[in-house]
Formats: C-alpha cells, sequence, structure tokens
C-alpha cells in the first residue's frame, strides 16, 4: 500500500469532518458524512441506536473479532440561559478551555432548524469600558455569546426561536500549511478519524484486508464520557485510535504515532503494547512511548462496560490539546502505518474492490 498518494485525501478528509459541527449529542451531519465516505468506498455500514457508525471490514482468516475505534464528536457548548438583555449564557459540552474561546466566532443551531452566527465573549469585553476587562475569569459565569442579530430583550432572542438547549458549536478555523500542519480545533479527535477512512482507501484501492474480520467503531459521545458503552463486550482486541499528547516530560512529537502504555485509567494491555511497539521498530515507523496523566479515552469505557478485550491505544501527536490544536500530516501518515500494521493487512482481493 503506497500511503504517499493518499495524503491528499487524508488532509482533504480531515478538512471535510472538521467543518462540520459535530459535539456530543449533536453528531448526526458528521456521522452521515462518514458513512458517506465509507459506503463509497464499498464498505458496509450500520448505525447504533445513540447515533455512533460502525463499518465492516471482512478478514482473511477466521479466529478474532478486532475493533477499532475513534471519536467523531467534539467539544461544545449549550445555551443555559437568556438575559434580559438578549445575551445567550453558555455551559459546556465536554470540557473545552473557556479562556481559548474569548473573542471566537460561533454557530447557534436552534430545535426547529435555524441557525445563528454570534461571538463568544466575556462579560466585560470591551478595555475602554471595564476596568477588570483583563481580569475577568473566562468561565461559564462570565462568558456569553453576542448574537449577530437585532436583539435587546430576551423575548427579542425568543422569538429568533433560540431556546434554552441550543447547541453552540464554535468555528473550528481549520487551516493546512503548506509545511504540512493541521491547525484546528477539534483534531482531537477528527483527525483520527480521517486516519481510519484514508486506511480503508488504502485497502479498498489496492484489495488488501485486515487478517481478521475488523468493525471500526465511530462514537459519538466519547467527550462526555459514554461513547463506547455500545462498543461489543466480547471483542477479542480493540485499538483505539486518538490523540497523542505533547508537552511536558512526554516524548511525542506531532510528527510521530503516540503508543500510549498508560493513561488516568490505568495501564493499557501489556501484550498488546508491546506488539506495537515492535510492530513500529520493525517497520521504521517514527513513533513514540508516552504516559499520560490527564487522559482517558473509549477504550476505559468499553471495559467499565464490561468488555473483555485486549485493549491499546495510538493517535497522531497532536499539541495544545482541547484548545487551539496542531498536528502534522507526517504524524497522521504514521498513524496509518502503525494501524494497517496492526490489522496485518494483506495479500490483494476481489471482493473488497
Amino acid at each position: 500500500m503506497e500511503l504517499n498518494d493518499h495524503r491528499d485525501f487524508l488532509l482533504n478528509t480531515a478538512k471535510t469532518l472538521l467543518t462540520i459541527d459535530s459535539p456530543s449529542g449533536f453528531t448526526h451531519q458528521v456521522t452521515a458524512k462518514a458513512e458517506e465516505i465509507a459506503q463509497g468506498l464499498g464498505y458496509e455500514t450500520r448505525r447504533t441506536n445513540k447515533g455512533g457508525l460502525i463499518i465492516l471490514v471482512p478478514g482473511r482468516e477466521q479466529g478474532k473479532r478486532i475493533g477499532l475505534c475513534a471519536h467523531i464528536d467534539t467539544l461544545g457548548l449549550m445555551c443555559r440561559a437568556v438575559t434580559e438583555r438578549g445575551e445567550l449564557m453558555l455551559t459546556k459540552i465536554g470540557g473545552p478551555q473557556l479562556p481559548t474561546l474569548d473573542g471566537e466566532y460561533c454557530r447557534i443551531y436552534t430545535r426547529d432548524g435555524r441557525v445563528y452566527t454570534g461571538t463568544i465573549l466575556s462579560l466585560s469585553p470591551a478595555s475602554h469600558v471595564f476596568d477588570d476587562a483583563l481580569t475577568r475569569p473566562r468561565d461559564e459565569q462570565n462568558m456569553y455569546v453576542r448574537l449577530d442579530e437585532k436583539v435587546r430583550t430576551s423575548a427579542d432572542v425568543q422569538a429568533l426561536g433560540i431556546e434554552v438547549g441550543d447547541y453552540i458549536c464554535m468555528d473550528p478555523k481549520t487551516t493546512v500549511t503548506q509545511s504540512g500542519f493541521l491547525k484546528s480545533r477539534f483534531i482531537d479527535d477528527k483527525g483520527s478519524v480521517a486516519c481510519l477512512l484514508t486506511l480503508l482507501k488504502l485497502m479498498s484501492a489496492s484489495g488488501m484486508r485486515p487478517r481478521y474480520d475488523t468493525e471500526i467503531h465511530f462514537t459519538v459521545y466519547e467527550e462526555v464520557s459514554h461513547g463506547a458503552a455500545t462498543i461489543p463486550a466480547d471483542l477479542d482486541e480493540l485499538l483505539a485510535v486518538d490523540m497523542g499528547c505533547v508537552g511536558l516530560d512526554l516524548t511525542c512529537s506531532e510528527y510521530q504515532v503516540s503508543i500510549c502504555a498508560k493513561d488516568s485509567a490505568g495501564p493499557y494491555d501489556y501484550d498488546l503494547v508491546s506488539r506495537l511497539i515492535r510492530l513500529a521498530k520493525e517497520n521504521n515507523v517514527d513513533y513514540a512511548v508516552d504516559v499520560y496523566p490527564h487522559y482517558t479515552s473509549d477504550v476505559a469505557v468499553a471495559l467499565q462496560a464490561g468488555g473483555d478485550m485486549k485493549a491499546a491505544l495510538i493517535g497522531p501527536g497532536v499539541h495544545a490539546s482541547h484548545g487551539m490544536e496542531r498536528t502534522h500530516v507526517d504524524g497522521m501518515v504514521e498513524t496509518v502505518k502503525l494501524t494497517a500494521l496492526y490489522l496485518e493487512c494483506g495479500a490483494p482481493d476481489e471482493s473488497i474492490r
């Protein structure tokens, strides 16, 4: 499989997914796009009752059932109240770093399908007006959304159809530089979803299949900690493909695939992690092994839900997670390589063309 020929597909798929708003619980559009891509490559898909996507990839041999997972939901906001002045007060979905959102553009989705634009701001937004413009906390009690509509009262907002519980989605500001950097909010974890869809394209184009029957799960509630509860408990192995962390005493860079030995939920399976390290070494994959102290993945949820599978976690190195994130196409490519090696993709087969 020649991955260099598919770098454009990898980056274009990432950009496509990143520009579709999809905070946890509001993922129908991005899941439909991922399903459209997978079906276009010739793969069978199905949906979970919670809205997740499963892509079925037949293997060459019987003996194991393998799972891959990546989450397609993102961080976000929701309207929790409307002030008498027509300001939208907010509550977090997942764990966005609110100080990084001060001044960011956003979209507000009403329950009847209307979409409005606005700006996320401090309640003390102007240096020429407020003494505490620089020092006021940037948190849920001190930030709001300024609507791009003529509103002076809560009744004006209500007349637009905007209500408590409406989703507020931040502009990801997705950019790809000539030097190969992908800069965007929500690379965690749409970058990994793009990696897995690229692997499917590689297999489809070459006629190759994994060694064992494989199901790829794109989960939709990972950022609120119950995305993987629908992953079958009787899988033999589960490989989560999520972001790798960059910073402090971590060794991973944005140009590598990270292999996580342990996160806040505990260690990953020793044999499976060791196998991934061996595969990376033997095949010149640029990798790092790290321990993530402030991190958990879909694996923890799947295991806590009763899963009896061996599990591990890999992903491209991502800088500034839950803020304005950045990775490099090299790290994404190394992630695709290691995932393909893990699946033991083999000889061409006409049935997958």
